[in-house]
């Protein structure tokens, strides 16, 4: 039955043919994981060499580093916050914490994180009106003194079985190291290794992770705005009474749902079985509904990635509780027509 999908089969098939139908929507499965949304907040390598310029040119070449000339470096050219940063080898909410080490003022949680997006989408905040407030060059020159301070020190000794952060290439020896990199050719194996201990890509792909299920969600919107079908697609985080998390759409609306879609696109396990388990709660209330003698309503799961082809017994449970109602990325053009989505397609 490897030419026919759960979701054309009647309830009896396929329980009849569940394990079947469990092998096939795993076929269907696509790895996303090469392919990333570029996202708002993007920065290309010529982007950020420009960030990187503007800090070697305004230190001298790393000859000296101060929090004067790295405010210059960042009026240049406001990318140069993110280039501090990738030379201290940290992640924003790391150079808080860095922050309070070096000075003692603990700046407000995910502070530098906001910043930080702004600067990739704006490489002249600094020089503009919504950039150059007076508590953001107050807690912005925090976090330069701290990048000063421990890029002055470099690596700390540390006790056997542990590694410093800053023992590395550029900065082990503190500027010494810094000005070595920047007037050297690393060799290919340094580079490679930074990128084993670091990820290619592992920053903006976390940067990007909603993204990555709009994919799927925008998908679905067009089938069902091309189709006239009216939906409610509910934001991120939105309290619907009724459901302890709100379902990703409804069909017609919330009031009176007659189809509820849940849709994800994950490479990782536990965050496919965490959607399977919001759907499975769908089902439950579903159940309970007819049970009460209410009018119930259809479930439908539209997921991909390889994080939902890890465990079998997740992917049965979900075509039991939805009935077969599951769709996948290459599958999505069937959504409407096999679903009770079809009878609100105006005539």
């Amino acid at each position: 039955m490897t030419d026919v999908r759960p979701y054309q089969l009647s309830d009896a098939q396929l329980l009849e043919h569940l394990d079947a139908m469990v092998s096939v929507t795993f076929a269907d499965l696509t790895s996303q994981f090469m392919l990333l949304p570029r996202g708002s907040a993007f920065v290309a390598y010529e982007e950020f060499l420009a960030g990187y310029e503007a800090v070697r040119q305004a230190t001298g070449g790393f000859a000296g580093v101060s929090v004067d000339r790295l405010w210059n470096a960042l009026r240049r050219n406001a990318l140069a916050l993110v280039a501090i940063r990738c030379i201290l080898g940290i992640s924003p909410p790391e150079w808080e914490d860095l922050t309070f080490e070096e000075t003692g003022v603990r700046l407000p949680s995910n502070w530098a994180r906001g910043l930080d997006g702004r600067v990739k989408r704006n490489h002249a905040f600094f020089t503009s009106s919504t950039g150059m407030t007076a508590l953001t060059v107050e807690r912005t020159t925090l976090l330069l003194q701290s990048a000063c301070s421990a890029l002055s020190s470099g690596a700390e000794e540390t006790p056997a079985g542990l590694i410093h952060r800053l023992d590395k290439i550029d900065t082990r020896e503190g500027l010494e190291s810094v000005r070595y990199v920047a007037q050297q050719h690393v060799p290919y194996a340094v580079l490679l290794y930074e990128r084993y201990l670091g990820r290619p890509f592992a920053s903006h792909r976390d940067s990007v992770s909603e993204l990555v299920g709009d994919v799927m969600e925008s998908a679905i919107e067009e089938q069902l705005t091309s189709q006239r079908i009216p939906f409610r697609k509910t934001r991120r985080a939105e309290r619907v009474p009724g459901f302890d998390q709100a379902p990703d759409f409804f069909v017609p609306d919330e009031l009176a749902p007659s189809v509820i879609i849940e849709a994800k696109i994950t490479g990782d396990d536990g965050t496919a079985r965490d959607k399977v388990s919001r759907i499975l709660r769908l089902a439950s209330m579903r159940d309970q509904r007819i049970a009460d003698g209410r009018r119930g309503f259809q479930v439908v799961a539209c997921i991909d990635g390889r994080g939902f082809g890890v465990r079998r017994q997740d992917l049965k449970d979900l075509l039991t509780a939805t009935r077969g109602k599951v769709f996948t990325a290459s599958s999505l053009g069937d959504l409407v027509r096999n679903t009770d989505l079809h009878t609100f397609r105006p005539g």
